[in-house]
């Protein structure tokens, strides 16, 4: 059983990445609200795109189970994002959020003063917070392959949809899935390479939740 000071620390270690979490995703609405109201075009419009992008979608997955955590109903809902499983899948794509950012996309830009903050609670801080959360307060030895195979769905429907959403408007929102200028082959293929990442990080995850989960005491 946990001692009451290691309850409340988790709770309150929990409670700042929420605060965090959610802030950022906040921060970054503001921006996106601000912007399109500055170019007079659709505020509706805006939030499709702020949704459209994996990093806003994981953030907010992320803000989710979190506050699912800190909650204590018990609502289908509520057990959903608290499930190991759901936590694991979910702390998997933030850390390609994080990983793909540095690799992919930190070089095309320098954004300042609110943009600089949200970019960093979205791609670093949270990733690294939330992953860290995943090994302290997760129950370990609880996972197996099939779920690895079930949290590819994510990304895979994501890509699709993105391929989709560029083919009818024109905006592939990621340059290196762009098939309007790269081609559906290469950008099939640029897809796949992140989609091989993803399956990475999660395999990493299966085993250190089996190497923790057969250290764990037997109660």
């Amino acid at each position: 059983m946990h001692c009451p000071q290691a309850a409340q620390r988790q709770r309150m270690f929990t409670l700042l990445i929420t605060l965090l979490s959610w802030s950022a995703l906040a921060i970054q609405m503001y921006l996106v609200f601000y912007a399109r109201w500055i170019d007079h075009t659709s505020v509706l419009g805006g939030l499709v795109r702020y949704f459209s992008f994996f990093t806003m979608l994981t953030n907010t997955l992320v803000a989710t189970a979190l506050t699912c955590a800190l909650s204590g109903r018990d609502s289908r809902g509520h057990r959903l994002f608290r499930a190991p499983a759901i936590v694991s899948g979910i702390t998997v794509s933030i850390l390609l959020v994080g990983i793909a950012y540095s690799l992919l996309l930190r070089h095309l830009w320098r954004p300042d003063g609110l943009q600089w903050l949200a970019d960093e609670l979205l791609h670093d801080v949270v990733p690294v917070l939330f992953a860290l959360y995943w090994w302290l307060y997760v129950p370990k030895g609880l996972l197996r392959l099939k779920h690895v195979l079930l949290w590819i769905l994510y990304p895979v429907v994501y890509f699709a949809y993105i391929l989709l959403r560029g083919n009818l408007i024109g905006d592939y929102l990621y340059y290196f899935i762009d098939a309007g200028t790269l081609g559906y082959p290469q950008a099939l293929i640029n897809a796949s390479g992140v989609l091989a990442g993803f399956v990475v990080i999660g395999l990493v995850l299966l085993g250190l939740d089996w190497l923790k989960g057969r250290k764990a005491p037997t109660l």
